[in-house]
């Protein structure tokens, strides 16, 4: 039962599709084409189609859920309503754990673009510190922020495509169907898109801070996916024009390398504040969708109670926020986070199994979009994990069971 003080309702539809497409638009779009190539070749092209289908699926199924359940936590509120405590609690633990490892390799990201290695670590830090600061002012900040940054992002992106186009060394014939990975390879490279896509999921997440919730976020869920799915596609046409698929893989940062190739060396530190940019505004969002779903879980037990505090003033989960910042901050001056992603990606897709498995349960009343989807959404989230690495599949297990074996022992002592 619930018993902190509602989140206040202060996000329309603008500020939530700023927020989605801020969360989407991170250090993804600037990196992923390249690994994606390398799995895939040019057929990255279809990978990113199956990613977007898999990815409309999983956000269709959270507006539907998010219009029914129109408060903080997203899945872990979802699971527990209409699948049972235990699978709200497995959707919540792999969220706020792996995405907490996410947010410390996304301010390292930063941090690597703006200092030299030696101080990375301590500027990451700073630059958690700082961000976690904005949103402790309340959740208007947040979206303010992340509609500046976003905005630099996407100048940064449309210069972009602007060099490709008039650079002189995109071909057309760069872009003809290459598989080297047969479909293995395109499954692979939708898996690398997809989690590129996820930040359609901090809508949801930050349901009880929308206003007219019903209405807005399925609303702003497809117009945020559907603008990053485009801009996503034009970015991975514009590389693989200039550079080919095998120039691609090459490099790990293409889209640099696709402005470079094609003469206009003098953008290139306006391409990398673009980067800049769009992670920080992944990582501002990302800190408040795993702020919301402390909150959420703190409010039933399943996380320390004291962090379910909602602050008078500004209206935002302090403690919790605060709690997330000082982990992030202490994985980033000591943890090694090169296998955060793999694991990261493992808890995404089982909590948006649980959010397709959720949604399929709801009645014809609750019911925005056919149940097909969420049936198609749930395979996808099966098949994808097939193509993650063995490492971090066995990683992901491994927290998820440390986290049952926590709740039973949590639970056995409020006994």
């Amino acid at each position: 039962m619930t018993t902190s003080p509602a989140l206040a309702r202060r996000l329309g539809t603008g500020d939530a599709v700023a927020i989605g497409l801020g969360s989407m638009v991170g250090a993804g779009v600037f990196s992923a084409v390249g690994p994606a190539a390398a799995a895939a070749g040019t057929s990255l092209l279809l990978g990113l189609g199956v990613a977007a289908v898999v990815a409309f699926c999983n956000a269709v199924a959270s507006a539907q859920l998010a219009a029914t359940y129109p408060s903080a936590g997203g899945t872990y509120v979802y699971g527990r309503e209409r699948l049972g405590p235990w699978w709200g609690f497995l959707a919540g633990w792999g969220f706020v754990i792996g995405k907490t490892a996410s947010c410390a390799a996304m301010a390292l990201v930063v941090a690597a673009h703006l200092v030299p290695a030696p101080w990375q670590r301590p500027v990451a830090a700073a630059v958690v510190v700082v961000l976690a600061a904005v949103n402790l002012r309340g959740i208007t900040r947040t979206a303010a922020a992340t509609r500046a940054l976003l905005g630099v992002a996407l100048a940064a992106l449309a210069l972009v495509l602007a060099a490709a186009a008039a650079g002189g060394r995109a071909d057309t014939a760069r872009l003809a169907w290459e598989a080297p990975g047969g479909w293995y390879g395109v499954l692979q490279s939708a898996g690398l898109l997809f989690f590129a896509f996820a930040g359609y999921a901090r809508i949801a997440t930050l349901a009880e801070e929308v206003r007219e919730p019903a209405r807005t976020i399925p609303r702003a869920v497809v117009l945020a996916l559907g603008a990053a799915v485009v801009l996503y596609a034009a970015v991975a046409v514009a590389v693989l024009a200039v550079l080919g698929a095998e120039g691609a893989a090459g490099t790990a940062a293409p889209v640099l390398a696709a402005v470079q190739a094609g003469g206009w060396g003098w953008a290139a530190p306006l391409v990398r504040a673009g980067a800049v940019a769009a992670a920080t505004g992944a990582l501002l969002a990302l800190i408040a969708g795993v702020g919301r779903t402390s909150l959420a879980m703190a409010r039933e037990g399943d996380l320390p109670r004291p962090l379910a505090a909602v602050h008078p003033r500004f209206s935002v989960p302090h403690r919790a926020e605060a709690a997330v910042a000082l982990v992030v901050v202490v994985l980033v001056l000591t943890v090694d986070l090169r296998g955060a992603i793999g694991f990261s990606s493992f808890g995404v897709l089982l909590y948006y199994l649980v959010t397709n498995l959720a949604a399929i349960g709801q009645p014809r009343a609750q019911r925005l979009f056919p149940r097909g989807l969420q049936v198609l959404g749930a395979a996808g989230c099966v098949v994808l994990v097939a193509t993650l690495p063995v490492q971090a599949v066995l990683t992901g297990i491994a927290v998820l069971a440390a986290g049952v074996l926590i709740r039973l022992l949590g639970r056995a002592v409020a006994r």
